[in-house]
């Protein structure tokens, strides 16, 4: 069955090297030293140049990165004109780039030529007409979409800098904006009703609770305020008519806009768009929805799959999963069948927390045993720290049970490892060493930071990537828990075989509503039978897949790349491997599409057999 596995994956691999990204030659010997010099100068221009007028053309992560971004930029976000504007740019990148020549490159350039090539040929493909114009007329997505995220964004805390005058003129100017923003994406919902191009109906309605939870919240005290409320250096009486002016500012934007601008959206969706929306949830469903659907899964893999192929190899790994479960649970003192013991965990109390400190200690003790075994498998720690929070009220019920938010490359913002608290009783304490490891160290965070903190990188490895290498790389942390002897427990044992599971079931129920007419009771069925989840995890799990197709395929995608190559380089070097450097290998030139990372560590096995 491995061998099944692991020869399918490779097969994928071999068969995604798109045009602009073919491998390049590990040397050239024909080059001079200042043609190298010549050519790896003209490749950072270039990257640094191009970096530039691509960030500058993608609004939301210009926010979502902390940096300036005017009213008027803002204002594009769902304006046609701007993926006018962002094919332009790729085209005249792609030329660009070709234009340097690969052979003359010193190595770790090439790896960034050949991954900024792959960049770009995904841009090109996600910005074509058949599926740009699909995508935009479901402009707002549940799982990170402007309408949830911009509360943390515009808010104190978040990664703006609020620190001046000019600073909070310039988020009051946005949140002055934001009015034509949600405007301009309810023309665009209208534009796909004309067309016949709608959301899901659970996605819609999502998107509705998200705004009346935020709506909740009296305008005085919502974070849309706290930049006035929590504003530095203002002192003294001059200070105080200060604070007072800035405080009536935030609040006449938070009233006259900000939230009107939500009940806007809210009427329009609620009262226009809903009525309208289509009762199937998968991409199938919708003309041309396959081939979106294709697109999106090289997106998020960076590997061409077969929906088909995905599904058949997730059905394995769930079989496969399973047998290992069978084992725990047994362990654990359960003498029924699988089945039963789902059912049985889900009930039991001994497997959930009573109080929100029961997973809060229970996450501090993990980091403890982390932090403390992480040198016997890393050469390189994150100098930016890590905290341990519960996700915010406000947005905890629309969220899984864990996730990260990045720190900033110089440490004065830290990560942040959330955990989930809404539904308590649903929560389980088996998962607390996985997720830890998954979300937090040695998973999102280290991957994230150790780039962020490395200035050789061009700015796209340290700040951008693709969701099966980030996510790759997370679940392939998990499985380091059995060499830290976390899973020794088989309470935590079983948490890791479980939330591996989930990543299997992703295979096979992403593709199912999505190439094979799954309905969503039908992916809620098939996950509360095949895992122990509660039901509300997995309703949120299905209503993530349904909302953001072939995201979710790339967690158990890329982990199986980086196993795989792991055990390639373990059988080649034998007793010469060494797992801290493999490590260093992976994680040192940022987030690289899979064609690229695999190729960079056959060349590092190569050169570490040669030695």
């Amino acid at each position: 069955m491995r061998a099944f596995l692991l020869s399918l994956l490779a097969a994928s691999a071999l068969a995604t090297h798109p045009a602009g990204a073919q491998a390049l030659p590990a040397t050239a010997t024909t080059t001079t030293p200042d043609q190298r010099q010549r050519s790896d100068a003209a490749l950072a221009v270039f990257l640094a140049q191009d970096d530039a007028a691509r960030r500058a053309l993608d609004p939301l992560d210009t926010l979502e990165r902390g940096e300036p971004l005017t009213a008027e930029q803002f204002r594009l976000i769902f304006d046609p004109a701007l993926t006018t504007m962002q094919r332009a740019r790729n085209a005249a990148a792609r030329d660009a780039l070709a234009r340097i020549n690969p052979d003359t490159l010193d190595p770790a350039q090439r790896i960034s030529a050949k991954a900024y090539a792959a960049v770009l040929d995904d841009e090109q493909v996600m910005l074509s007409p058949p599926v740009a114009d699909m995508l935009a007329m479901m402009p707002l997505n549940p799982v990170g979409g402007l309408q949830v995220e911009y509360p943390g964004l515009a808010s104190a805390g978040g990664p703006m800098e609020l620190a001046t005058g000019a600073d909070h003129a310039a988020n009051l100017a946005r949140d002055r904006a934001l009015p034509a923003v949600f405007d301009a994406a309810i023309a665009r919902y209208r534009e796909g009703l004309a067309r016949g191009v709608t959301s899901p109906r659970p996605v819609v309605e999502t998107l509705i609770g998200q705004i009346d939870a935020l709506l909740a919240r009296p305008p005085e005290h919502s974070l849309f305020m706290t930049p006035a409320q929590q504003a530095q250096g203002l002192n003294g009486k001059s200070a105080m008519v200060a604070r007072r002016r800035l405080l009536a500012e935030y609040r006449a934007a938070t009233i006259e806009a900000v939230y009107p601008a939500y009940r806007t959206l809210r009427a329009f969706l609620a009262n226009e768009y809903l009525p309208a929306t289509r009762e199937s949830v998968g991409l199938d469903a919708l003309p041309g929805g396959a081939a979106l659907y294709r697109a999106l899964l090289h997106h998020h893999t960076t590997l061409d799959l077969d929906p088909a192929q995905v599904h058949t190899l997730g059905l394995a790994e769930v079989a496969r999963i399973q047998a290992e479960m069978d084992g725990v649970k047994t362990q654990l003192g359960f003498t029924g069948s699988l089945h039963a013991f789902f059912d049985e965990i889900r009930v039991d109390p001994r497997y959930h927390p009573r109080k929100t400190e029961d997973l809060a200690a229970g996450y501090r003790r993990v980091a403890q045993v982390v932090a403390a075994q992480a040198p016997r498998f890393f050469i390189t720690m994150p100098r930016t720290p890590l905290l341990i929070m519960p996700h915010p009220a406000y947005r905890a019920r629309f969220e899984a049970g864990g996730s990260y938010s990045p720190g900033t490359a110089d440490g004065s913002r830290p990560g942040v490892f959330y955990f989930n608290t809404f539904d308590l009783k649903s929560r389980f304490m088996t998962g607390i060493a996985t997720l830890y490891l998954h979300e937090g160290a040695p998973g999102h965070h280290f991957q994230i930071s150790l780039a962020q903190e490395n200035p050789r990188l061009p700015d796209f490895q340290r700040y951008g990537g693709n969701t099966a290498y980030v996510e790759g790389w997370a679940l392939y942390a998990e499985t380091l828990g059995y060499a830290m002897g976390l899973y020794d427990d088989p309470m935590q044992h079983w948490g890791t075989l479980d939330d591996e599971m989930l990543r299997a079931m992703r295979l096979v129920v992403d593709t199912g509503l999505h190439s094979q007419g799954w309905s969503r009771a039908q992916a809620l069925d098939y996950m509360l039978a095949n895992s122990g989840m509660g039901r509300s995890d997995a309703q949120a799990e299905v209503d993530r897949y349904i909302a953001d197709p072939g995201q979710a395929v790339a967690y158990k995608i890329g982990a199986l790349t980086i196993q795989r190559l792991r055990g390639e380089a373990e059988r080649r070097l034998g007793p010469r491997f060494d797992l801290r450097a493999f490590h260093a290998q992976v994680l040192g030139s940022g987030a690289l599409p899979l064609p690229v990372l695999e190729d960079k560590i056959h060349d590092w096995i190569e050169e570490q057999a040669a030695r």
